[in-house]
């Protein structure tokens, strides 16, 4: 039986569907996101159980902020691979690097935490922490460049405005998120506060980000 053999310019593995991608990248992505609870340690005194409980904001903000930002992780992840029909050697290996990335992101939010609990570090604390999702946003503007650059990799459910709609979503997410971090070096509230602010913007509809459906009348398409 012989090797099939590979077309020039054929993206190695076009043939892979990307749905175990995206099971695995669901099944990192949900670890990543339940693992910032364990950052969040019961007060040990129970005598003064009210005032305890008040003072663990720091991880409250910590975990609250960084939750909602992996969920828009997530959502976006779907939308991306929404309209990738096919994941090759390097999608699968960009996309690797992106769910690295997505683990390292509770302990990114337990510095955080950490440093706005002691009072020391915070500007440390809160550039890693953007730099972080700063990471994962240049991973997903890449990921849908090199989709884009090669159309067999994406699906007939997008066309050429939808896939520019979506990309620059991504694209302002490179310069919101590296806003917040800049600023968070000198003034780790501010940052904290552009970053928070990027995601009640970040879950709106991306236009184009819904499959096509075409409707017919009497078995023709509409004019």
């Amino acid at each position: 039986m012989t090797e099939p053999v590979q077309e020039p310019g054929e993206p190695f593995g076009l043939e892979r569907h990307p749905a175990r991608v995206v099971a695995f990248s669901d099944a990192v992505i949900a670890i990543a996101i339940t693992l910032l609870v364990l950052e969040i340690h019961p007060p040990h005194d129970t005598s003064h159980l009210l005032h305890g409980l008040a003072a663990l904001w720091p991880s409250y903000l910590a975990y609250a902020v960084t939750f909602m930002l992996i969920g828009q992780v997530w959502a976006n992840h779907h939308i991306m691979f929404d309209h990738i029909r096919s994941a090759d050697r390097v999608v699968l290996f960009l996309n690797t690097v992106l769910l690295m990335d997505v683990a390292f992101l509770p302990f990114a939010a337990s510095v955080l935490a950490a440093a706005l609990r002691d009072g020391h570090g915070q500007r440390t604390a809160v550039v890693l922490h953007g730099i972080t999702f700063e990471l994962a946003a240049v991973l997903f503007n890449v990921i849908w460049w090199y989709a884009c650059h090669d159309r067999r990799l994406l699906a007939t459910s997008i066309d050429a405005a939808g896939a520019t709609a979506i990309g620059r979503r991504f694209r302002l997410a490179l310069v919101w998120l590296g806003t917040g971090t800049l600023l968070g070096a000198l003034l780790p509230a501010a940052g904290m506060a552009v970053i928070a602010s990027f995601i009640l913007y970040y879950w709106l509809p991306i236009a184009g980000e819904i499959a096509r459906v075409k409707r017919r009348r009497g078995g023709a398409d509409p004019g």
